[in-house]
């Protein structure tokens, strides 16, 4: 996998223009979903002559959330390009949150075998984790991210301005990836996380706090672009996460991918402290932060064996055994953990009762 260009940006339009300019694309296609088609394609054309010069039939629009991510979406996408006339030297911009990245970034890649495509991520979430590192896919027979390939954006452009646009839910929920960074990294790191005010945003601190969590996923993604070692440390809380994500979605109650994630880190970081011996005060802590921040997900114990059932639908599983990376210490990754359905299901009581 080619390493994308990340610009941290300073003046969105030049930079957009760049970008499309040393491909050279025979037609360029912009896709969004209706949420940021209204709220942030505004701002792009402001700022970008070519953007606000597109013609119509190239810009393409999908339903907003994660409830969209699917394939029926992704064969709009197909079809959009297909009768747009797009070829093998035609380029996609995916304008948007993790949603249109990922699902806009997987259209990219197999049109044809694959266009060039530019990210530019709307949403804390997909600043920080899903339009960087060059994951696409789409959700599958209510499993995360079942279907998708590994193919990089040729440039992610993070304009830090589009933050202005969100409501504190969705900035909470790219926070927690933030927050993730953070665990695998340094105590300073994740010092500085806790003690930011999210009811009260700081947003120049928070834009300087962005470049240092994208800086942390680039050197892993650089050093394990395809996920057979290091990178693997980015799935912290996401085993967990993902089986709540995904319980959530089945029973019509659809979280934030960010909300699941930050209950999944409390999750695995308890058991963190029960193999890897993580100090129990620092859980406790990140388990406040998460308290204070993302409320709490109501289950039940009836629910502990469906919850099991999409953990073993995990991708970083190895013959049948769930796989999840915990942590010794702060920084101190410890990967392929395999640990027992009774461990799990005491994690989640831990879950259901303490938080």
């Amino acid at each position: 996998m080619e390493t994308q260009k990340i610009i941290i940006s300073g003046n969105l339009g030049e930079e957009v223009e760049e970008a499309v300019g040393r491909l050279s694309p025979d037609r360029l296609f912009l896709l969004t979903d209706h949420t940021t088609r209204d709220l942030c394609l505004p701002r792009l054309r402001e700022c970008s002559r070519l953007i606000a010069n597109m013609e119509a039939s190239h810009q393409i629009s999908i339903g907003a959330t994660d409830d969209n991510k699917t394939l029926e979406s992704l064969v709009d996408v197909w079809t959009a390009l297909g009768e747009g006339g797009a070829t093998r030297h035609s380029m996609m911009i995916n304008l948007g949150g993790g949603m249109v990245t990922d699902l806009g970034g997987f259209a990219a890649s197999t049109f044809k075998r694959g266009i060039a495509y530019v990210n530019i991520p709307t949403t804390l979430l997909s600043m920080v984790d899903a339009a960087v590192g060059g994951k696409t896919g789409i959700n599958f027979r209510g499993l995360k991210n079942e279907i998708g390939v590994f193919n990089a954006a040729d440039t992610v452009i993070l304009d830090t301005g589009f933050l202005r646009t969100l409501d504190r839910e969705n900035l909470c929920s790219g926070y927690a990836e933030m927050v993730k960074h953070g665990l695998i990294s340094d105590r300073q790191t994740l010092d500085e996380l806790l003690s930011f005010d999210l009811g009260d945003v700081d947003y120049a601190r928070l834009s300087d706090m962005v470049a240092a969590s994208v800086a942390v996923k680039e050197r892993i993604v650089a050093a394990d672009p395809h996920e057979k070692g290091l990178r693997k440390a980015l799935n912290l809380g996401h085993t967990a996460g993902h089986a709540l994500e995904s319980l959530a979605m089945e029973e019509g109650r659809t979280v934030l991918h960010g909300y699941a994630v930050a209950w999944g880190l409390v999750c695995e970081l308890w058991l963190s402290v029960v193999h890897c011996g993580f100090p129990t005060p620092l859980m406790r802590q990140v388990a406040q932060f998460v308290r204070e921040n993302y409320g709490h997900f109501a289950i039940t114990c009836k629910e502990y064996d469906r919850l099991y059932d999409f953990m073993l639908h995990d991708k970083k599983n190895t013959a049948g055994s769930i796989c999840f990376t915990l942590l010794g210490e702060v920084g101190d990754i410890r990967l392929d953990q395999h640990v027992s359905r009774e461990d799990i299901f005491e994690m989640l009581d831990f879950f259901r009762e303490g938080l």
